[in-house]
C-alpha cells in the first residue's frame, strides 16, 4: 500500500481481506469457469450460432481472458503463482506468452517509470532519438495509434510487431533466455489452432485474424489513454468512470489509479475502495479522470490525443 493511504483506509482494506469474499475469491473462480466454459461452448455451438454471432462471442471471451490473465498475474485467485499460471497459460488470445506478459507487466508497476520509453514496457511513447530515426511510414503509424480508431485498427499490429520483433532481436544478439518460453508458446498455440479447426471447424486463419486480432483491439481500448506524461507519477494514471459493460470486460481496471495503488486488491473490490475515497483519488490523479470510453471515442476518434514523442525526455 502507498504511504498516502491513511489508517482508516488501511483498516478498510484489511477488513476486506478478512471477509469470506476475499479469502475464498469465489468471484474470480466463477470468472475462470465462465470464460473457459463460454469459450468452449461457443466453439461447440458454432454451427448453430453461425459465423457472425460465434465470432462476436469469441472476440468477447478472448478479450475477457486477457483481463483474467492480468488478474492472475497479481496473485489471484490462489496464493500460489504456479497454480495461477496454469489458469492463464492457454494461448486463447494468441499473441503473447503468459510468462512474457507477466514479467513485463510487473515491471510496468514501477510507477516512477510510467510512460517512459525503454523503462515502461507498456508505454505508447517513443524517445526523441527513436522518433528521429523512424521513417515517414512509422511516424504516420505512431500518429494514427494516438487516435481512438487508429488504436483499434493499428494498435494490435504495432504491439504484436514490437513484441515479436524485440524477441527476434534478442535471439540474433545471442540472448536465448526467453527462447524456451516462446517455443512452448508457439507449440501450444499450434496445438490449440489445430484442435479448434479439426474439432469445431473454425479455421486457424479465422481464429487468428477474425477473432484474436479484434479481441486485441477490444482489449486495447482500455489502455488507449490509461497513462499520460506528468511530473507527479501518480498523476500519470487514469480514473475512467466506464459503464457496466466495459467495467465487467476490464474487471474494473478502468479504475487504474486504484489498481496501481493497491495492485493486490482483487478486481471486485476496486470499485468499493474507489467509492470510499472518490474525491481524494480524483485529487491524487491531478484531474486525470475520464467519463467513460465513449467520451474518448467522440473526442479523439480521428484526432491524436497527444504526441507520440515523450515530452519529458531530452
Amino acid at each position: 500500500m502507498q504511504a498516502w493511504i491513511d489508517d482508516a483506509q488501511q483498516h478498510e482494506v484489511l477488513a476486506e481481506r478478512a471477509r469470506p469474499l476475499w479469502r475464498g475469491e469465489w468471484p474470480t473462480w466463477l470468472l475462470i469457469f465462465v470464460i473457459y466454459g463460454g469459450w468452449l461452448a461457443t466453439l461447440s455451438l458454432w454451427p448453430l450460432l453461425g459465423n457472425g454471432a460465434g465470432t462476436l462471442l469469441m472476440v468477447w471471451w478472448c478479450a475477457w481472458y486477457m483481463s483474467l490473465q492480468h488478474e492472475l498475474i497479481h496473485g489471484h485467485p490462489t496464493p500460489w503463482p504456479w497454480l495461477n499460471r496454469v489458469f492463464g497459460y492457454a494461448p486463447l488470445a494468441v499473441w503473447y506468452p503468459y510468462e512474457i506478459y507477466r514479467e513485463s507487466h510487473l515491471r510496468h508497476h514501477n510507477d516512477f517509470d510510467l510512460t517512459m520509453p525503454a523503462l515502461d514496457a507498456e508505454s505508447t511513447y517513443v524517445s526523441p532519438a527513436e522518433w528521429a530515426a523512424a521513417g515517414r511510414l512509422m511516424r504516420g503509424v505512431r500518429w494514427l495509434n494516438k487516435t481512438f480508431w487508429g488504436r483499434i485498427v493499428l494498435g494490435p499490429a504495432l504491439a504484436i510487431t514490437t513484441t515479436w520483433g524485440g524477441a527476434l532481436r534478442k535471439l540474433l544478439r545471442g540472448d536465448w533466455r526467453d527462447a524456451g518460453v516462446w517455443l512452448r508458446h508457439l507449440l501450444t498455440l499450434a496445438a490449440l489452432l489445430w484442435w479448434v479447426e479439426s474439432a469445431f471447424g473454425v479455421s486457424a486463419l479465422w481464429y487468428l485474424l477474425g477473432i484474436s486480432y479484434p479481441a486485441q483491439s477490444l482489449a486495447m481500448i482500455r489502455s488507449y489513454y490509461e497513462h499520460r506524461p506528468a511530473e507527479d507519477h501518480k498523476q500519470r494514471i487514469v480514473l475512467n468512470d466506464a459503464g457496466f459493460v466495459f467495467r465487467l470486460l476490464y474487471l474494473n481496471n478502468n479504475l487504474h489509479l486504484v489498481h496501481h495503488d493497491l495492485p493486490s486488491l482483487p478486481w471486485y473490490l476496486l470499485p468499493r475502495v474507489y467509492r470510499g475515497r472518490r474525491d481524494a483519488y480524483n485529487v491524487r490523479s491531478g484531474g486525470f479522470q475520464i467519463d467513460g470510453y465513449g467520451a474518448l471515442m467522440r473526442r479523439y476518434g480521428f484526432r491524436p490525443i497527444d504526441a507520440p514523442v515523450h515530452p519529458r525526455m531530452p
